[in-house]
């Protein structure tokens, strides 16, 4: 298993948070109270999209720290961490800085918000990756929403070897693999106390909070329940999961592939039990998307495809493995396509329209054919090359460390 360079299931897991995203972001441009009641579910559940968010972060968590459980268990030294920096750093900021610098070149030129301090505080914050620490810089531009997580997600890159350094201590080499998964549960809890704190003494005030006051009102309302080290508890779990992934016998089984269904079907109920309630579907400490049953649920269903006779094979399909590769372009450059459209047709997506439905649908198929054209290009022109280019650095730092 640890000579495959793909992971069963991991590249659908990508896939679904990706598709789970852009769905809620399109269901987010119709009008609920339209859709016939024999639609209502569906619609409903795909609102809860934004829980792909989650999802993207349990896979991070657990894909980067494998090499960290790998290395521990072997009595080796911890994965390097320039090489670890570079590999995030070209995977993240050249889509993430050009997307940005997009959404706020619109911000002022076509959705005539002032170019003023604060809007350029916010961009620049984005672009030093600080964003996430305040509600004013929370959403970084206008132009593109869902770039708020990214920063989020950096934080977690930076504390997940920090959690590591208690692991590799040599005074705990000595003890068995079970211990050292243990001992992240307390890490775990850490970012958990952590959450509490920073829930129970940064509240914001009510002033200019809510939705109805913009982006700076939204992240107003969802701080400081949204705040990075929340997140972190989320991520730190995806990196559990892959600590006892590693634990389990390479061999694949039928049980694996019961219990990973299992943990799939587990994940689906949170969004239809959360029909009803808050929009971000709040958890212990007011963590979002269900906290921890939701991020649970995805961690097993990582833990287990791999080993999986059937099922993990059957989920990373060709279509699967495409979405996975884009999905990164696909999330930074969905809402600047999405608002745009908006902008430029406010008829769209059925607005004002008799027959809804069938507008949003149109509306709908359209999008989702611009953001794929635009995340392939972004691939294929930007993304791939400056990873390839980092791994040739990466190979000549490898080199040099060993020399």
């Amino acid at each position: 298993m640890e000579k495959d360079k793909r992971l069963a299931g991991a590249d659908f897991m990508r896939a679904l948070a990706c598709l789970m995203v852009l769905a809620h972001h399109l269901v987010l441009r119709m009008d609920f109270g339209k859709v016939p009641d024999a639609l209502s579910l569906p619609f409903h559940l795909a609102r809860f999209g934004n829980y792909g968010v989650t999802v993207f972060f349990i896979l991070s968590g657990f894909l980067l720290s494998r090499p960290f459980w790998l290395a521990l268990d072997r009595g080796l030294p911890p994965p390097s961490l320039k090489i670890y920096a570079m590999r995030r750093a070209a995977r993240i900021l050249p889509g993430f800085w050009v997307a940005l610098t997009i959404g706020f070149l619109l911000s002022f030129l076509v959705y005539d918000f002032a170019l003023d301090g604060e809007l350029l505080g916010r961009y620049v914050a984005g672009l030093l990756l600080m964003s996430q620490w305040h509600w004013r810089t929370f959403f970084p531009v206008q132009g593109d929403g869902p770039l708020w997580s990214i920063p989020f997600e950096t934080t977690c890159y930076v504390l997940l070897p920090i959690g590591f350094l208690l692991l590799f201590k040599p005074r705990l080499r000595f003890r068995q693999a079970v211990s050292a998964r243990i001992l992240w549960l307390g890490v775990i809890a850490l970012a958990l106390l952590g959450q509490w704190l920073i829930v129970g003494y940064f509240q914001t005030d009510s002033i200019g909070r809510g939705w109805e006051y913009g982006f700076q009102g939204g992240a107003k309302e969802w701080m400081p329940r949204y705040n990075p080290i929340g997140f972190f508890a989320i991520f730190a779990i995806g990196a559990w999961a892959a600590g006892i992934q590693t634990m389990l016998p390479a061999r694949r089984s039928l049980f694996h592939d019961a219990i990973a269904a299992i943990a799939l079907t587990v994940a689906a109920s949170q969004l239809y039990l959360s029909i009803g309630g808050t929009w971000e579907g709040y958890g212990w400490l007011g963590i979002p998307y269900r906290f921890p049953v939701f991020p649970l649920a995805m961690g097993a269903a990582l833990c287990t495809l791999p080993q999986s006779a059937f099922l993990g094979r059957l989920l990373d399909n060709s279509l699967s493995r495409y979405v996975a590769i884009v999905s990164f372009g696909v999330y930074i450059w969905q809402d600047i396509v999405l608002t745009l459209m908006k902008q430029l047709a406010p008829w769209s997506f059925g607005a004002g329209s008799d027959d809804m439905l069938a507008g949003w649908a149109w509306s709908s198929l359209v999008a989702i054919l611009i953001v794929f054209v635009i995340a392939t290009i972004s691939y294929i022109f930007l993304e791939r090359p400056v990873m390839r280019w980092a791994r040739t650095r990466e190979q000549a730092a490898y080199r040099t460390i060993h020399a």
